[in-house]
């Protein structure tokens, strides 16, 4: 395990998936972070890497031959290596081997840098294409967060906030195959909450599992206290999909942000026509950054 820490939080990654374990908010003397209750999810902010959600049948296509996959990709239980780290940053690789070559046929290197400053935590993936040719996938977040963090208060007081006032338009999964439900879209209302706008967390939300939020609606999002000054935000500026979940009645919410997703149900086409799929040329780097912010009440 390593750890960052400052005068207002302390932040702990595990090698295992580079995965972040602790968010420690040292002022008002709580965890913050979803501390992987069994009983509920045993995870906390698994990186999903090379695929996001599931494959159409667990498996992927291409150049005409399918590879084996399994939800959310290999990397969340991989061993990273960290290589190097200082007063406030924590840089930790990953690159490809025989065996994860027959899940995912492309040579590769991951970088994962976790960066530290006052109240925000800056998370960066940096993804090399070490091929002669294009490399195709799908990277995202996933870490929860303790919903409810005060004391006598329950999830369903709590907020969803945004910095639009449009409502949000999402899919659902298609029946238990961890795929999107692409025939049908809703709509999340929402309406003045303080400065910001959104709706309330309520009973059943995620009786479906995740809410799918795509065409980069989401560059801000948070997790108001119940009087709907934030007690988590994100900046995820450029991310083309987004997830909101949590197992019904576990203490805990998930902010998402993902660039690509879960196929939709039925989709058997080559990896290169899935949308939001990203294309990485040989030799080419891919980076991307979201920051998690803590607000003491």
């Amino acid at each position: 395990m390593h750890t960052l820490e400052n005068e207002y939080l302390k932040i702990s990654v595990c090698e295992t998936g580079a995965e972040l374990y602790h968010i420690y908010d040292k002022e008002m003397e709580k965890e913050v972070l979803w501390y992987g209750d069994e009983a509920y999810w045993a995870r906390r902010s698994p990186l999903l890497f090379p695929n996001v959600g599931r494959n159409h049948e667990n498996r992927c296509l291409y150049q005409g031959q399918y590879y084996d996959t399994v939800q959310h990709g290999f990397t969340r239980d991989a061993v990273f290596t960290c290589i190097d780290s200082g007063k406030d940053f924590l840089t930790f690789q990953l690159c490809d081997t025989e065996e994860t070559r027959n899940y995912f046929p492309f040579a590769f290197q991951l970088l994962v840098i976790y960066t530290l400053k006052e109240r925000e935590l800056e998370v960066c993936w940096k993804v090399e294409n070490r091929n002669q040719e294009t490399m195709y996938f799908t990277i995202g977040g996933h870490p929860g967060f303790n919903v409810p963090i005060l004391e006598n208060t329950k999830q369903t007081d709590y907020k969803l906030l945004f910095q639009r006032k449009e409502a949000l338009e999402y899919l659902l999964v298609y029946g238990n195959t961890g795929t999107a439900d692409s025939s049908t879209k809703y709509q999340l209302p929402l309406e003045p909450i303080g400065e910001y706008y959104g709706c309330d967390i309520t009973e059943h939300m995620f009786d479906h599992d995740a809410l799918i939020l795509d065409n980069n609606q989401i560059d801000w999002v948070g997790i108001g206290y119940p009087d709907g000054t934030p007690y988590i935000t994100m900046e995820c500026k450029g991310f083309t999909n987004f997830g909101i979940w949590s197992l019904p009645g576990a203490p805990y919410v998930c902010l998402e942000p993902w660039m690509g997703r879960c196929d939709d149900y039925g989709f058997q086409k080559e990896i290169s026509e899935k949308p939001d799929v990203i294309s990485l040329e040989a030799g080419k780097t891919f980076c991307k950054s979201y920051s998690i912010g803590v607000h003491k009440k």
